[in-house]
């Protein structure tokens, strides 16, 4: 499916995405994939995210420490 077909009718693309991976092209070119959320999990392998794991154990009792990383910013110079 080109880009300018997926802007005309997302909805297809979506439909079509319940059979299989919809590719979109860009210039004649793969751009993109759309995928059903159950073919990406499928494909991620049921990982998890931080968020979710922390909502399923109701927040309470989880300790996270996240590392600070230096150099990544400067100070502004507001002279």
């Amino acid at each position: 499916m080109t880009s300018r077909e997926f802007n005309q009718s997302a909805s297809e693309a979506k439909r079509a995405s319940l059979s299989g991976p919809v590719f979109i092209t860009d210039r004649g070119k793969p751009s993109h994939v759309l995928l059903s959320i159950d073919e990406y999990r499928k494909l991620a392998g049921g990982m998890t995210s931080l968020a979710d794991a922390i909502a399923q154990h109701g927040g309470g009792g989880v300790d996270f420490d996240a590392p600070r990383v230096g150099g990544l910013y400067r100070e502004a110079d507001l002279s």
